[in-house]
């Protein structure tokens, strides 16, 4: 059963009006169905066979979580042929604790809030993956907006901690640093989060090249 929201939107839809416009040459959109769901599945261990080949042989098959309610998986894919380009998986907290609560206990001003976490994030290589990435990213955005959602939470290892430094995320966990995850191999993890409903006038404040 795959969760029904409303289409991910275009990188247009985040554009300021003084912002120029781009075709770009791929779609992002949800997960629907089975076949969708193998293409985000193939992406997805491409891009960690790429740097954690023993974990990428679990991540060969679906995953239970990609069906579960709340769960959203994004698919980015080529406009020409279909190939799949990218994807990430957004949880809300909306029918369960999120699966990063597993393995640490968010600060208490968090609880009791309308929370997603962010996961399952891969890209194909090279300048396109990195554009892709970003599209991704503000679809992300876009989507924890529509969904009323006040705290993006992710949880990254190194090196990839710093691309979400980069963003704005914060480190709720400043004086632990980098967390062993039990349900992730226990491969340390910095946890970070992200307010959404500040989000665009911050990234506005930095100059952010995302905004």
């Amino acid at each position: 059963m795959f969760p029904c929201f409303p289409p991910a939107p275009e990188a247009s839809s985040f554009r300021e009006p003084t912002s120029r416009e781009e075709r770009l040459a791929f779609s992002v959109r949800l997960v629907r169905n089975s076949g969708d769901l193998a293409k985000a599945v193939s992406i997805r261990h491409a891009a960690y066979a790429r740097h954690m080949p023993e974990f990428a042989e679990k991540l060969r098959e679906p995953e239970t979580m990609d069906s579960d309610p709340g769960v959203t998986v994004l698919l980015a894919e080529s406009k020409l042929d279909g190939t799949p380009l990218g994807t990430l998986r957004i949880q809300s907290n909306a029918h369960m604790p999120l699966k990063v609560e597993q393995s640490v206990t968010l600060p208490r001003w968090l609880r009791d809030r309308p929370l997603a976490e962010v996961s399952r994030l891969g890209i194909v290589g090279g300048t396109t993956g990195r554009l892709v990435k970003t599209v991704l990213i503000k679809a992300a955005f876009r989507h924890c907006e529509l969904d009323g959602i006040e705290w993006a939470i992710v949880a990254a290892r190194a090196p990839l901690d710093r691309q979400y430094d980069q963003l704005l995320f914060e480190d709720l966990f400043p004086e632990q640093g980098f967390i062993p995850m039990r349900h992730g191999a226990n491969i340390p993890h910095r946890v970070l989060g992200f307010e959404i409903d500040t989000g665009h006038q911050r990234w506005a404040d930095a100059n952010h090249p995302l905004f």
